[in-house]
């Protein structure tokens, strides 16, 4: 590649004119007791970094964003750190995915401001990886995105317990009275037990493993536990490799293309991921120029069968797929589908990254000839429409009940959580489980943001029968820690006029996973009658960001971006005067 010189980057219209205003640059710079020569002639990278005090699987990331800078002044680089939202799961309500956009924003608009050639993105927990990239695509210059990493195996008297995944289980026992409120105090301390992002194969390590097969990180990092020794030493080689693809000009528009993004694909189907990345996905590639939409999902998930043994799909938690090989392991006994000559951030193909890789625990890390759900079982990623979900909906069908992937059965509807709660442990409640719970007004408008309420409770009753699964339908989504029949993504949802607005309780919903078919058995003039008679609900916000969101996003077939942000196109440079 040809080696671009000092003169052609960008933050050299800040520091290397003569005149007042280079003068003024370099005179702040000094300002925080850096001597001319530490920074003058260099290039300048951003380390973007999300770390919160209230985003727990990012508390380690000012320590990495120090890895990161001795990589850069190592490399001969200038780095300079870079705060940006913190988009950590938990603590953000009413759901961090209302914030995706918004750190996609302020990622773009950071790297446009400021003086900056190249960025590294620290970042992991689920919304904090699509946020920084879809903000660095759309701005284009050289990144590296620097995943957090999962934390540590948890353990709960000699059960090997998985974040998210296990509260759920566990939750679903205290309700039917089978451990006691002790046990649940108990257990609350000891399953997330280190630094780092959840440990199964939930939201996080599927977009960071995603991402990572599409070559946007260093090959491998992604596999990388938080507390790892190794963990800070990839921060590291990220700053110095960021230094080369600066002078490079080695950028995503340079690399990132459709079988960049296919490559991802084969990822998360084979690592069994979660259904949150359907909608990431289809934003980033739309920020990237690339055309991707749910069809061309399913069709990867009826080829690559969940190979990761992993929670909620299987047994394993990430350290120990870590220790078989992690992903690089994984997709060399994939690379039948991969697009081998893709290229990467490290200026080497996908091919030339796993050539040689080696697994060492063939029970963690299967292969098509001994998947953990077999694609006559179930895939990562069921699409389905119909009455109920023209534009599609998805779900995780590898972590359903098989008895329900053909069902018919009544709808007990409701309209918010709130109602739900209410209602949903009551001992006199009309349910069964063939009955069809469904909660509407969750979706990107309505609720705003759509959070993962998709996950619906079992009620009480149904629990201490012994009931675990029920077909549930959301417009909203689901966490990817999660389990069961669940549907997800209803398109068009119901605060828009969606027909999922337009069911009752008590009308028939039939659900076919094999024919991908969704729908409500109520005759079309009877939906005509209840259309002409349906009337939005009031928006909630009339200010805020979220008001910027509700008049903006896109439905969750289309990525839930903003239309003014879902293209690519032009935008000048800042002017200096």
């Amino acid at each position: 590649m040809t080696r671009r010189m000092i003169g052609e980057l960008r933050s050299q219209r800040w520091f290397a004119s003569d005149d007042m205003r280079g003068f003024a640059h370099r005179q702040r710079t000094q300002q925080m007791g850096l001597r001319r020569e530490e920074f003058l002639g260099k290039p300048v990278v951003a380390v973007v970094n999300t770390w919160s005090e209230l985003s727990p699987c990012h508390s380690h990331l000012r320590d990495r964003a120090e890895a990161v800078k001795r990589g850069v002044w190592q490399a001969g680089g200038y780095p300079v750190e870079l705060p940006a939202l913190s988009v950590g799961e938990v603590m953000v309500k009413p759901t961090t995915m209302l914030y995706r956009n918004f750190l996609a924003m302020e990622v773009e608009e950071l790297l446009r401001s400021h003086p900056i050639d190249g960025a590294i993105l620290l970042g992991g927990c689920d919304k904090s990886t699509p946020g920084l990239l879809m903000g660095a695509i759309s701005m284009d210059i050289p990144v590296i995105y620097c995943p957090a990493g999962p934390m540590s195996n948890g353990h709960w008297r000699g059960h090997k317990t998985g974040a998210g995944t296990h509260t759920k289980k566990y939750w679903d026992e205290l309700r039917a009275g089978n451990i006691t409120q002790d046990d649940w105090v108990d257990l609350e301390s000891r399953m997330t037990r280190s630094i780092g992002t959840c440990n199964t194969m939930g939201t996080a390590s599927t977009m960071t493993s995603i991402v990572d097969a599409m070559g946007l990180t260093l090959p491998g990092a992604s596999s990388i536990p938080a507390a790892d020794s190794g963990h800070p030493r990839m921060a590291s080689a990220c700053g110095e490799r960021i230094i080369a693809m600066i002078w490079e000009d080695w950028k995503p528009s340079q690399f990132l293309d459709a079988r960049s993004f296919r490559n991802g694909l084969v990822a998360y189907m084979a690592l069994g991921g979660s259904t949150n990345a359907a909608v990431h996905l289809i934003a980033m590639a739309r920020r990237a120029g690339v055309d991707l939409t749910l069809d061309d999902m399913s069709d990867m998930a009826g080829r690559v069968p969940v190979c990761a043994n992993l929670f909620p799909s299987g047994e394993y938690l990430m350290e120990d797929f870590y220790f078989a090989g992690g992903l690089l392991a994984l997709l060399k006994k994939l690379e039948r589908h991969l697009d081998e000559d893709a290229m990467t951030v490290n200026g080497r193909t996908l091919g030339e990254n796993i050539a040689g890789t080696e697994c060492w625990n063939d029970e963690v890390i299967r292969g098509e000839d001994n998947p953990v759900v077999p694609l006559s079982r179930g895939k990562t990623l069921a699409v389905l429409r119909g009455n109920l979900a023209p534009n599609g909906a998805v779900m995780k069908s590898s972590a359903a009940n098989p008895k329900f992937l053909k069902h018919v059965g009544p709808a007990l509807v409701f309209d918010s959580p709130a109602e739900m709660n209410r209602t949903i442990d009551d001992p006199d409640l009309d349910v069964t489980e063939d009955t069809v719970i469904v909660l509407r007004n969750a979706g990107p408008v309505g609720a705003p943001g759509m959070p993962e309420w998709g996950n619906l409770p079992i009620p009480k009753k149904l629990l201490k029968q012994g009931a675990r699964d029920m077909v549930r339908i959301c417009d909203g989504r689901m966490s990817g820690t999660h389990y069961g029949t669940c549907i997800l993504h209803v398109a068009p949802e119901a605060a828009v006029g969606g027909p999922l607005g337009l069911l009752k309780t008590g009308d028939l919903v039939e659900l076919d996973v094999e024919a991908g078919r969704l729908d409500m058995k109520v005759d079309d003039k009877e939906l005509e009658r209840r259309r002409a008679e349906w009337k939005p609900g009031a928006l909630r916000y009339e200010r805020s960001f979220a008001a910027l969101y509700q008049r903006h996003v896109s439905q969750a077939d289309e990525g839930c971006d903003f239309d003014f942000l879902s293209t690519r196109g032009l935008v000048a440079e800042p002017s200096i005067f």
